[in-house]
């Protein structure tokens, strides 16, 4: 039997795609695999599933850039603060209108009880009172200057950062105490959870086309940037 080559031809960026894939499955084995339950039953997993970005996340770049890496983040996770500082570098990479880095809330309850939640309604109050700017230099202070896994003295460090800000103490611990953002930090632990997410920092890379790409864990700089090139080159 003739059998044409043209066949067994697989596009590159999906073998390639699939090779980050399961590289990064590999990595995150074993790193806070333990979740905490969603507040409701989620469909079969999928990062198709995640919700849209829009002015309303957080978001280091422009609203309008090809393509979005979108990262469920936990405060008190050693490897978020790990990959931070990689998804900072990776952003002075590219030019504005490219990439754009989200970041969403994946508070590990079961691991982190208490803190990370804490920590994550309080970045929402920061950024209700100061704005996006205000976000994003209170997660870089908070991921420099914290240990991770339930070591931060929360009464002392957070009044620090804040200081540092120039917010009022006053006006966030009232934000934080309203409970206005309880839900919205628990729609994001279930978006988490709907796109596939097992562990953090989980990341979604969304290509120019839609099309949508998992980061799972704390992958290195060449991975993120290998991940993000196939994503621009989304057909």
């Amino acid at each position: 039997m003739n059998v044409s080559k043209g066949n067994y031809a697989i596009p590159a960026s999906i073998v390639i795609a699939g090779a980050f894939i399961a590289l990064a499955i590999f990595f995150t084995a074993g790193k806070n695999a333990v979740q905490p339950a969603p507040s409701q039953p989620l469909a079969v997993d999928t990062t198709d599933r995640i919700n849209p970005v829009t002015a309303e996340d957080h978001i280091r770049g422009s609203i309008d850039a090809q393509v979005f890496v979108v990262e469920y983040s936990d405060f008190e996770c050693p490897f978020c603060k790990r990959f931070h500082p990689t998804m900072k570098q990776v952003m002075e990479a590219y030019d504005a209108d490219e990439v754009a880095w989200v970041y969403r809330q994946f508070p590990l309850d079961s691991l982190h009880p208490v803190k990370a939640r804490r920590e994550a309604i309080t970045s929402e109050c920061v950024a209700e009172l100061g704005g996006n700017d205000a976000f994003w230099q209170f997660t870089d202070r908070f991921f420099e200057v914290t240990p991770s896994n339930n070591q931060t003295d929360l009464d002392v460090v957070l009044p620090e950062i804040i200081a540092e800000i120039g917010l009022s103490q006053e006006a966030v611990d009232e934000c934080v105490a309203s409970g206005r953002y309880d839900q919205h930090v628990q729609d994001d632990v279930d978006n988490a959870f709907a796109t596939g997410g097992q562990g953090t920092p989980w990341s979604v890379i969304i290509g120019k086309n839609g099309e949508t790409f998992p980061l799972s864990g704390a992958q290195p700089y060449t991975s993120v940037t290998q991940l993000i090139d196939i994503a621009l080159k989304d057909k």
